[in-house]
Order: structure tokens, then sequence, then C-alpha cells
């Protein structure tokens, strides 16, 4: 087995900018420093692997992303189960992206909505 990088995380044993922390997960910012300015990924500091896994867990995280994301600033709220779903880093992880008009961030089903699928 390799070892988490979010676990590592959550232990100190590995390097993050970590913006917020609560004694059941963390906030901190993606590797790279984000997609859009503000960017962040809400941790659980327990492992699980993916929102199914756990839902108490899967809850308690969301609650801390909802939080962070309290107000009226629009983003979205990302996570996903599995390769096929994207999925790199198998720890849950809630990614908070902030928008705004016009920036030019498509998300992977914006085409297939232009296209007429459901």
């Amino acid at each position: 087995m390799t070892t988490c990088p979010f676990c590592e995380i959550a232990a100190g044993r590995a390097p993050a900018t970590v913006v917020r922390e609560w004694d059941d997960a963390l906030a901190i910012v993606p590797r790279g420093g984000g997609i859009t300015p503000g960017h962040l990924l809400v941790i659980p500091k327990q492992h699980v692997a993916d929102f199914g896994e756990d839902p108490d867990v899967s809850a308690a995280t969301m609650r801390r992303a909802a939080e962070l994301a309290a107000g009226d600033q629009p983003m979205n709220l990302i996570t996903s189960r599995g390769s096929a779903a994207t999925q790199t880093v198998f720890h849950l992880h809630l990614h908070l992206v902030p928008r705004r008009a016009g920036d030019g961030l498509a998300l992977p089903w914006t085409r297939q909505q232009k296209r007429g699928a459901a």
C-alpha cells in the first residue's frame, strides 16, 4: 500500500498550506495553488477513500466545507468517487472552487449540456 498524501498532511508529516483546522478536518490550499483564486480542499483527518465509504465522516466534512462557503460567493463544491469519476487521490476531499462570471472554467458536463444531453 502506498502512503496517503492527505493522511501525511493531517498527521503533520507532509507540508501544506492550512487555511483552517478543526478537530476532524483541515482546509488546505491545493498543490499548485488551485484552479481559481481561493480554491481550497477540505479533507477529513480520518482516512476514508471517498464519500461513499463512511457517511458520518462524509457528512462532517461537508459541514466543514459549508462553514467555509458561507456567504454569497458563487462556487462549486466538487468531489469524486473512483478513477472513472476523475478521483486521483483516494482520500475523501472536497474541492471548494470560487467562481466568477466569465472565468472560463468549464465543468466536465457543460459540453454535454450544450449538445442537448441531460
